[in-house]
């Protein structure tokens, strides 16, 4: 019998609950195409999935979403190669190069995939663009186009901006002509974030974000913040804006918002508040794409690997990933 390799986690807790583990070969179902795993990127909902963070949330407990049986495979995004379909009719081919994003099991050498979920990666990009930036750039690209798009002049604040998703906002907020405040937690980082083009860094353990946002802008504050922190700083994201500005909360790496009072927004200048998700900005996807195969060619976007690790080190990973000591993005390569 076939045999494939697999982080697994048999119970909630820290890194050290996930273990290398050999499993027999799935068969792919109807619908389904078993795919061989070239890298896997290590994103915070991993973490939470392996923590236990998720499981009484009814969003992410949905049909399709993270599955919460134990044991179970963790890993959300990855890149591979088709390597068996199952029955039926199938938008991909064995040998196709896919993105499968927004699953899960991909801290593995294959996974089990929905056909309708795999996105064909185009040949002439490199396996660190796919990998690293093309899910990740998609969402940048829908919050900065879409969601709340930049204008040009526009003052945009973007915390963990030395992250995967925050480089990528950076590049992206500057591509339409926006004017970018990235907030990090060091000064090593802060390198990396002007080299992404922030205008301004604020380094979050040294000053007090919202006084030196509205330093910079004369007073005024931001038009727009993108906080894929949540809990730590949603005070200092209302408190940086400026009247009428957008406030785009996509994660919450510091754990969930707590409830709060609808009148602060009015209080605050008469705020907007978006819960971003990116599976309603689907149809942004192949513009994005032509765009995104663009910019990378003529160089006006990079995308930062932070560091790579074997599948058996995913423990490794995870330990950096949470104590923030890389930037960009995280790879397991099985």
């Amino acid at each position: 019998m076939m045999k494939m390799k697999a982080i697994r986690i048999h119970s909630y807790g820290g890194p050290e609950v996930m273990q290398l583990e050999e499993l027999p070969m799935p068969v792919p179902g109807p619908g389904q195409a078993l795919v061989r795993v070239q890298a896997a990127s290590v994103n915070f909902l991993d973490v939470q999935h392996r923590r236990g963070d998720l499981v009484n949330q009814a969003f992410y407990k949905k049909e399709g979403a993270v599955e919460y049986k134990l044991p179970a495979t963790i890993g959300s995004q990855c890149v591979g190669i088709v390597e068996s379909l199952g029955p039926g009719d199938s938008p991909v081919q064995v040998g196709d190069r896919v993105i499968c994003g927004g699953g899960s099991g991909t801290y593995a050498t294959h996974v089990i995939a929905p056909v309708q979920r795999l996105i064909p990666v185009p040949d002439e990009l490199r396996l660190e663009h796919a990998a690293a930036g093309l899910t990740q750039g998609f969402l940048a690209y829908a919050l900065t186009h879409a969601a709340y798009p930049v204008k040009p002049g526009d003052w945009c604040l973007i915390h963990a901006a030395a992250g995967g998703i925050g480089l990528l906002l950076c590049q992206m907020a500057k591509l339409r002509g926006g004017k970018v405040i990235g907030v990090t937690s060091s000064e090593d980082k802060a390198h990396s974030v002007r080299e992404a083009g922030a205008d301004e860094v604020i380094i979050s353990t040294q000053a007090d974000i919202a006084k030196e946002a509205r330093r910079i802008t004369g007073g005024r504050g931001v038009n727009v913040v993108y906080d894929g922190v949540g809990r730590d700083t949603f005070e200092a994201s209302l408190d940086s804006l400026a009247p009428r500005g957008y406030l785009e909360i996509f994660g919450q790496a510091s754990g969930f918002i707590p409830p709060f009072d609808l009148m602060l927004l009015q209080e605050k200048g008469s705020l907007y508040i978006n819960r971003f998700s990116g599976l309603y900005f689907m149809k942004e996807w192949h513009s994005y794409l032509q765009k995104f195969l663009d910019w990378i060619r003529e160089g006006r976007l990079s995308v930062k690997v932070g560091h790579t690790y074997p599948l058996a080190d995913a423990a490794k990973a995870h330990i950096a990933f949470e104590q923030r000591q890389v930037t960009g993005r995280v790879l397991l390569i099985p």
